[in-house]
């Protein structure tokens, strides 16, 4: 296995690892073998093995009877025992790229000197790598990787003939696997086989990770598919029925102990680094993974490989007051990149805003160690000191209130906007799907309009053979249309999906076709879809009405991820970034196929999405000037600030958000003016001291009815009405003015004649000069056009289509 170590002069501090998992003996890469049978033949054994190794190689590859002979004469004249020893003793791969000129000049010296005998040599050295003579090294193949088509097909012939065949019958297969990457995997193969000897069944996931890594080191990077070759080679069955089940869970980190966590700091006290671990054992019971990182990052990180950098040699927990007072100094700025009016970019000092939240860990620290040194003196009573932090330096108030002041800013900013995004979101998707679409149906070459664009279809390239490339003419831009598709229908998805329920986005990443499930009212037998949240941050389970408008998304997220044979939506592993831990594989709503293989999204591709979507919508601070930016988070404080302001009671909006203390909740939704927040609070106190304790019990047969009837009564002229149980109608029954009302489509004729009655009205009042009327009527007219456009959207989008909803398991 791939190893970073860590230049470290202490012996007992851990190496970090690059492939997360630690991996069973049966999955490591193989050892690098030095010694082995057919590397400590005589030339004329070796000459006879490279000739006749597999009578049928030469059908496919025609072997190079002189250049054979040049290639062991050349290794002849270096000194070892074996030919790999020889090999080792040129330096042909400690000289790196330039590797050439060391055989090629010992032609010329020989008077061998022309472009034939070069060739002849060169391809020679693919013979002698087939007959197992020599291993050259992953890093070497990497770098070399000359006639890289030779090599797969001199080891296909020579050394797997079956293996190779069936690892390019299952590239060809697939439409994803363009012919680049057919060629780009059978040469990683060969260079496998070639350097650590065997056949393809018996490449480990080890040492796939050992290839990779090589190119990565040598490149800079690696060249693409990697995922795809790790997949191939397991669907052939190479690695086992233990192996993981793609590269990505050799790839992400996993949980680390506390000693390693400790040890990404580097700290020089030995001393502090064993209280540290000792400490974080002691908490690591009661705490999530994610809780020990943090706590981690401040000990460690900002607290005490701070305080060695600026003072050098500190050993003890009892800090003299200059040193705690010049700590704290620097806690409180943070380095960050700003941008000068000029447009240019450099670093500054800023205030660090969570700078009280950095003194909580380490004073919990000092008072932890004091408490446990009253329980256990014999372990922790040498380790209390006197808390550098007081009581009031954490007294957190009035940064609550400043928090809540810009929280506040931040969403009355974006809420009038909203529509806008949401509107732009849905109109990019439209363009980009029938661009997609009309590029698809044109022959490369050929120019197509769509959207009001004109493009070109491009002829793609070897490495892009399944994607749809176009080239706007004026410009000439290449755009990945495919692309533009997918970016632009998944961060319509995430902004609908979070608008319309308010959920964290680890849980909007959480959402299966399990998560759907439907309530039958039992009198008329309708049925209420509802929406499951998986536990998270509050490991609260909670359940959300399904509106319309969010249904319909729904409908398009799963026509979109299902299988389009089966109807089956594809199980996927997700990682867990918080606990660094796979989740069970699940049909996960949001995934998408990446090379041939079903991805989970992850929390931050979401973000990427929304500020791209930003990007396109146009939407600018209006203080600054800057592109508006929008995180998941902003549509929660949305979400929550317009369900209040739409007269819904603080303590379904607290339900429904999953929040356990109303304040948060309060806290979330954005203060306009403040007697509205006064009166929500007395409204609740003054309810809660005449509820009697009567209704703290098991509901009675006729409450549970009236339960019921609250559904069968939802049903109005215009539509649904789709206020919550037990909340009185904010609009006296006014529902064209009510935003919970969700219109019909069948109701749209109806919707037409409201609105013209009530331009009748306005006209009439503003003829007879009724002023105090005029008001009244415009905002009922305001409501009556938004009705008729969400029943006109309902009327002319996606046909109705099952959301599949799993049916409900009996107890």
């Amino acid at each position: 296995m791939t190893v970073l170590v860590v230049d470290d002069p202490k012996a007992h501090r851990s190496t970090q690892q690059v492939t997360a998992p630690l991996l069973s003996e049966s999955l490591r890469a193989r050892p690098t073998a030095t010694r082995w049978a057919a590397t400590m033949l005589d030339r004329d054994a070796a000459l006879t093995r490279m000739r006749s190794r597999h009578v049928e190689a030469s059908d496919h590859i025609k072997i190079p009877r002189q250049g054979s002979q040049w290639v062991l004469d050349w290794l002849d004249e270096h000194p070892g025992a074996t030919w790999q020893e020889r090999w080792s003793a040129t330096g042909v791969e400690a000289a790196g790229r330039p590797w050439r000129q060391i055989p090629l000049a010992w032609l010329r010296n020989l008077g061998r000197e022309s472009q034939w005998n070069d060739e002849q040599f060169l391809r020679s050295l693919h013979i002698v790598f087939g007959a197992d003579l020599i291993r050259p090294s992953l890093s070497w193949l990497c770098i070399a990787a000359f006639g890289s088509g030779s090599l797969a097909r001199t080891m296909a012939a020579m050394r797997d003939p079956a293996g190779f065949a069936e690892l390019r019958a299952k590239c060809t297969a697939d439409p994803n696997v363009s012919q680049t990457a057919l060629t780009r995997n059978l040469y990683r193969a060969a260079a496998l086989v070639s350097a650590m000897g065997g056949t393809i069944s018996d490449i480990t996931p080890g040492d796939v990770v050992e290839v990779l890594d090589a190119e990565a080191s040598t490149r800079g990077t690696t060249i693409g598919s990697t995922g795809l070759f790790y997949r191939l080679l397991h669907e052939m069955g190479s690695f086992g029925p233990d192996a993981p089940a793609t590269l990505r869970h050799l790839r992400v980190a996993g949980q680390k102990t506390p000693e390693q966590m400790i040890d990404q700091y580097q700290l020089s006290s030995d001393h502090i680094r064993g209280l540290l671990i000792a400490y974080l054992k002691e908490r690591q019971a009661s705490l999530d993974y994610s809780s020990l990182t943090s706590i981690t990052y401040h000990l460690a990180g900002l607290f005490w490989a701070d305080l060695e950098r600026h003072h050098p040699g500190i050993d003890s927990l009892d800090l003299p007051a200059g040193v705690a007072a010049a700590w704290k100094r620097r806690l409180r700025t943070i380095t960050r990149s700003v941008t000068d009016s000029d447009g240019r970019k450099r670093d500054a000092e800023v205030e660090r805003v969570s700078y009280r939240e950095c003194l909580t860990p380490v004073r919990a620290l000092y008072l932890d160690l004091a408490q446990w040194a009253v329980e256990d003196p014999a372990r922790w009573a040498h380790w209390v000191a006197p808390c550098p932090i007081g009581r009031e330096e954490i007294d957190r108030r009035k940064a609550k209130r400043h928090l809540k002041s810009r929280m506040d800013a931040r969403t009355r900013e974006r809420l009038p906007v909203l529509p806008v995004l949401v509107e732009s979101v849905n109109r990019r998707r439209k363009e980009a799907a029938e661009l997609f679409e009309s590029a698809t149906r044109t022959a490369p070459g050929a120019t197509f309009t769509a959207a009001g664009q004109n493009l070109m279809r491009v002829a793609p390239s070897r490495a892009a053979a399944v994607k749809i490339w176009a080239v706007e003419p004026d410009t000439g831009q290449r755009r990945d249309l495919g692309r533009e598709e997918e970016h632009a229908f998944w961060a319509f998805a995430a902004v609908e999906t979070l608008r319309a329920t308010g959920i964290r986005v680890e849980e909007l990443t959480e959402l299966s076709h399990h998560s759907l499930i439907q309530y039958r009212l039992p009198t008329t037998g309708e049925i209420v879809p509802l929406l499951q949240i998986a536990p998270s941050k509050t490991d609260t389970e909670r359940l959300l009405v399904v509106s319309p408008e969010l249904a319909d998304v729904l409908s398009l997220i799963i026509r979109r991820v299902q299988n389009p044979k089966t109807g089956a939506i594809p199980l996927v592993e997700a990682y867990d970034d918080h606990e660094r831990v796979w989740r069970p594989a699940a049909p996960l709503l949001f995934q998408r196929r990446v090379v041939g293989e079903h991805r989970a999204m992850s929390a931050g591709l979401i973000r990427k999405l929304l500020t791209a979507a930003l990007e396109h919508s146009g939407l600018v601070n209006p203080v600054t000037g800057e592109p508006l930016h929008f995180t998941p988070h902003d549509f929660r404080r949305l979400f929550i600030t317009e369900a209040v302001l739409s007269g819904l009671p603080p303590h379904i909006a607290q339900i429904i958000a999953g929040h356990r203390d109303i304040n948060v909740t309060m806290g979330y939704k954005a203060v306009y003016p403040t007697e509205a927040i006064d009166a929500h609070l007395a409204f609740l106190a003054r309810r809660r001291s005449l509820r009697p304790s009567e209704e703290y019990r098991t509901p009675t047969e006729e409450e549970w009815k009236e339960f019921l009837g609250h559904f069968e009564k939802r049903k109005v002229a215009a539509g649904t009405c789709g206020r919550a149980f037990g909340t009185p109608c904010i609009h006296e029954h006014a529902c064209i003015r009510c935003p919970m009302l969700w219109p019909d489509p069948a109701q749209h004729g109806r919707l037409l004649e409201i609105r013209d009655n009530l331009l009748a009205r306005i006209a009439e009042a503003e003829r007879e000069g009724w002023i105090g009327e005029i008001e009244g009527l415009q905002v009922s007219l305001a409501g009556a056009e938004d009705k008729l456009a969400q029943a006109q959207r309902r009327r002319t989008g996606q046909p109705t289509v099952s959301l599949g909803l799993p049916s409900a398991k009996k107890i």
